[in-house]
C-alpha cells in the first residue's frame, strides 16, 4: 500500500435525501474519508446507516448534496470505466455464456473479439472457471455467478474496485472460499478496493484497514495488523478476536433512526 497516495477521497460530503412527503432525510453532513493507492479497506455498520450510499457516491451512481467525492484529485460526477463496482445480487446476463459476460466490458469498449476472448479466458482462468466458459449463468451455483462477476470486473481493468456485499448471500463455507479467491486475485492486481459488509470477521480478514460507519460519519478506522497473504488460521487468533469485540464498540447498534430511515434511503 502507498500511503503517500490517496486514490480515492470524500471532501465534506452531505447526502440528504427527499420523502416522497417532503420530508428531509440525512445520511452524510460533512463525511471525511481517504482510501490509499493499493489499498484494500472495509467498511461496516449497522443496517440503514448509509454504506451502500457511500459506495453509490464513489461510484457516480448518486450525486453528493454537498461537498465532494474525488479520486486521483478529479471529482466524481458520474459512472466511469475506472471504477468497476459488483453488487450484492448477481448482475451478470442470463443471456450470454460464462465467457460472454467476462468480456461483455470490453465489447462496450469496442476491444476486438481475438483481444477480449483472450482477456475474458485469462481471468476465467484466475478465477478457477476456464472449463465452464461456454455454460449459463442458470448452470451455475451462487458462489460460481460471484466468481464470473469479479472475472468481468477483473478484466475490464478498473483502477478503483468498488463491492457491495458481495458475499452476503452465500453460505458460511462458500463465504469463506470466495474471501481466499478474492484475496488471491487482489494480490496479483492490487485494485484500490472499497468493500461493504455486515460481517465483521470479514471485513477484518480481508482488509488492510476498517472503517466503522454510523451516526453519518466514519466513527473510527481500525489497521489491521496481519500480513499478507492470508490464511485462515488468522481468524481464530486473539489478535482477531480482539479486533472484532473493538470493533463492536464502535458500532452503532441501535436500530432507533436506522429503522426511521430505510423505507427512504439505501442501506
Amino acid at each position: 500500500m502507498d500511503e503517500k497516495t490517496v486514490k480515492l477521497q470524500f471532501e465534506k460530503v452531505a447526502k440528504i435525501f427527499t420523502t416522497q412527503a417532503g420530508r428531509e432525510v440525512p445520511v452524510f453532513r460533512e463525511l471525511e474519508m481517504a482510501v490509499y493507492g493499493n489499498e484494500f479497506i472495509s467498511i461496516v455498520g449497522p443496517s440503514g446507516c448509509g454504506k451502500t450510499t457511500l459506495l453509490s457516491l464513489a461510484a457516480g451512481l448518486l450525486p453528493v448534496t454537498s461537498g465532494r467525492v474525488l479520486m486521483d484529485g478529479r471529482e466524481v460526477r458520474k459512472p466511469g470505466r475506472e471504477r468497476g463496482v459488483i453488487f450484492q445480487q448477481d448482475a451478470i446476463l442470463p443471456w450470454r455464456t460464462v465467457l460472454g459476460n467476462v468480456e461483455y466490458g470490453l465489447e462496450l469498449r469496442g476491444v476486438g473479439k481475438a483481444e477480449r476472448r483472450s482477456i475474458a479466458r485469462e481471468y476465467l482462468k484466475v478465477v478457477n472457471l476456464e472449463k465452464y466458459a461456454d455454460f449459463y449463468p442458470k448452470e451455475l451455483s451462487g458462489g460460481m455467478k460471484k466468481r464470473v462477476q469479479i472475472a468481468a470486473v477483473f478484466a475490464n481493468d478498473p483502477e478503483v474496485l468498488l463491492m457491495d456485499e458481495p458475499f452476503g448471500s452465500l453460505d458460511y463455507p462458500t463465504k469463506c472460499t470466495l474471501q481466499k479467491e478474492l484475496l488471491r486475485i487482489w494480490e496479483r492486481d492490487r485494485k484500490t478496493t472499497v468493500f461493504i459488509t455486515h460481517d465483521l470477521e470479514e471485513a477484518i480478514f480481508l482488509s488492510d484497514r476498517v472503517f466503522a460507519l454510523g451516526d453519518g460519519m466514519i466513527r473510527s478506522v481500525f489497521q489491521m495488523p496481519f500480513s499478507r497473504p492470508r490464511e485462515d488460521a488468522i481468524r481464530l487468533s486473539p489478535d482477531f478476536q480482539a479486533i472484532k469485540a473493538d470493533l463492536w464498540r464502535f458500532l452503532d447498534v441501535s436500530e432507533v433512526g436506522a429503522s426511521e430511515s430505510k423505507a427512504a434511503i439505501p442501506a
